[in-house]
């Protein structure tokens, strides 16, 4: 039988790290009620973050999302008022 080993890297705050890692046991917990799971942990290792946080490709979309959500107010705005100006 083949398998697949699954790995998952998260950098949290430090003062957070224990309530991810309480939480993702937990869920673990519900996974093995409805999976077979073998082995596996979760170790937690201090590392430093150097340089600004990026933004995500999600990031990105919300924001363009906003952007494009504010001009079309705008051209609604203009739209509405040039139709008030023709009649």
């Amino acid at each position: 039988m083949l398998y697949k080993k699954i790995d998952i890297d998260l950098i949290v705050p430090a003062d957070e790290a224990e309530a991810v890692i309480t939480g993702l046991n937990a869920s673990l917990d519900v996974l093995e009620e409805k999976q077979t799971l073998f082995g596996g942990g979760i170790e937690a290792v201090d590392v430093e973050h150097r340089g600004t946080r990026k933004r995500s490709a999600l990031g990105h979309t919300l924001a363009a999302g906003d952007t494009v959500a504010g001009a079309v107010k705008i051209a609604h705005g203009h739209v509405k008022s040039a139709l008030r100006a023709v009649i």
